[in-house]
């Protein structure tokens, strides 16, 4: 088996956002669907991306370019547990 690739935050953060601008407003995604595409199919190299797209994803919706989704509803990006989506913020 071939060893994880190491990925900079900027390489997940740049391709967090190309995701969601595909996507636009009106979808959303999950987060494992960027570390796959970052790190390939296997588990063993998507996985441990989790954690730091988890992070990128708070920050970037403390920066209002992103929300985080529960349930289908806007989460709290300091208090969320679980399965959460991401998605652009809905146009008013």
């Amino acid at each position: 088996m071939t060893e994880p690739v190491k990925v900079s935050h900027e390489l997940l953060e740049n391709t967090l956002l190309a995701l969601a601008a595909e996507q636009g407003a009106a979808k959303t995604f999950c987060p494992s669907e960027v570390a796959r595409k970052v790190g390939g199919s296997h588990p063993d190299h998507w996985g441990p991306l989790m954690v730091p797209l988890r992070r990128i994803a708070v920050r970037l919706a403390h920066e209002g370019r992103l929300v985080i989704y529960r349930k289908g509803k806007p989460a709290d990006p300091n208090d969320f547990k679980g399965i959460y989506r991401l998605g652009l913020p809905k146009e008013h």
